[in-house]
């Protein structure tokens, strides 16, 4: 299917609302019927008629099969952010006496989830480092019912190699889930390398202006329909109709802005490269990376992020740098048309809690701003942290 008909036309019924090239905003909760068959109908029928938001709303319907497209599945589901979508995924896989194999460093919403939540009910999980496959097949048991995977991850940009951890999974009868907010579907489609449910966090790339909240869960109608008829419509976590437009207003620019954050971002990094301030660059994209080959592997393109860790003896250090940047926004996520740092040192309380990653990590997000623009910024950052 050709990508400029998903992003444009896919799921869009102009002759049904006027001509409007904007598809409308259905913002309603409730739709009405004629007659008593036909809300018979609609009861029986609630993953595919419009009886009431909480289920399907056309304006998120269009917004459905546009990523189900993109990622080469039969349906897709929208939520109101990218941990509900992950949660739903996951809690629509397991109960009770179950057990879940993850990566060791995934999202921190995830990492809740997997470490505090699940365990709650019942749900054994076994983190694991995910740049090794056998790590996978070593802590399966026998009552192992999903695998769930991040690649790359969002802070140090581990990979997993996905064929070889589904086909495993496939042997064993076993769900695999993937988050791929990093790569999105231009550049990289997990289903199509053995995966059952594909996540994002849609309030990133796919949103792409830092205005909206969004989740996707991608994978089959079978698996889809589970998770409609349960943790969907059961516990609410739904995309409003509002926000699902927002969404869509994304997609159409979708293909320019990935391509100019993945022209700028190689920019950038090539200048780094050059600063000696600069200890390493945590990117799988660098051919000294351990899992470059990997990466041209399984993605089709680089996005915008990476880390760095800078050549700093002190939090001051890293402080005074990061503090010194004028045109990177010092925020959480990304995705958006502005550039971003997250320090790991923000999280360290001096005298208190230290996290696991040292305080010299700064993870970057690079946005749609000019190259030289950035770079000039970054110039005199690296000069008052020297002064």
């Amino acid at each position: 299917m050709d990508l400029s008909y998903i992003l444009n036309e896919l799921g869009e019924d102009r002759a049904g609302y006027f001509q409007a090239v904007a598809p409308p905003i259905l913002q309603t909760c409730n739709f009405a019927s004629q007659t008593v068959g036909e809300m018979r109908h609609k009861l029986q029928h609630e993953t595919e008629a419009h009886f009431y938001t909480r289920g399907k709303n056309p304006t998120v319907a269009m917004l459905e099969k546009k990523m189900a497209a993109l990622e080469g599945t039969e349906q897709a589901l929208g939520f109101g952010s990218g941990m509900a979508a992950v949660a739903a995924a996951v809690l629509s896989q397991v109960k009770a006496g179950d057990h879940v194999v993850c990566v060791k460093r995934p999202y921190t919403g995830t990492n809740k989830l997997m470490r505090q939540f699940l365990p709650r009910f019942g749900v054994e999980v076994t983190l694991v480092d995910g740049t090794d496959a056998r790590n996978f097949l070593q802590a399966t048991r026998a009552n192992t019912a999903l695998f769930y995977l991040e690649s790359p991850n969002s802070f140090l940009f581990e990979l997993q190699d996905i064929r070889a951890i589904t086909a495993f999974a496939r042997e064993r009868n076993i769900c695999t889930v993937l988050d791929n907010s990093f790569a999105t579907p231009l550049f990289q489609n997990p289903a199509a390398m053995g995966v059952d449910l594909v996540v994002h966090s849609a309030t990133k790339y796919i949103g792409g202006h830092s205005d909206v909240l969004g989740g996707i869960v991608c994978g089959s109608r079978e698996r889809i329909y589970k998770i409609f008829s349960a943790e969907y419509t059961t516990l609410g976590a739904v995309l409003s109709p509002h926000d699902a437009w927002l969404l869509l207003r994304g997609l159409r620019t979708l293909p320019l802005r990935m391509e100019r954050v993945a022209q700028t971002t190689r920019r950038v990094v090539a200048y780094l490269q050059q600063r000696h301030e600069v200890a390493e660059i945590i990117w799988p994209f660098l051919p000294e990376h351990p899992q470059y080959y990997l990466a041209r592997k399984q993605m089709r393109n680089n996005t915008g992020q990476f880390t760095i860790r800078l050549q700093a003896d002190t939090l001051e250090q890293v402080e005074k740098f990061c503090d010194s940047l004028q045109h990177f926004l010092m925020a959480a996520s990304w995705g958006g048309h502005e550039s971003l740092i997250f320090p790991m040192a923000a999280a360290y309380t001096p005298g208190g809690f230290k996290p696991s990653l040292p305080f010299t990590l700064i993870r970057f997000y690079i946005g749609l701003e000019d190259a030289d623009y950035l770079i000039r910024d970054l110039d005199q950052a690296f000069a008052k942290m020297n002064a």
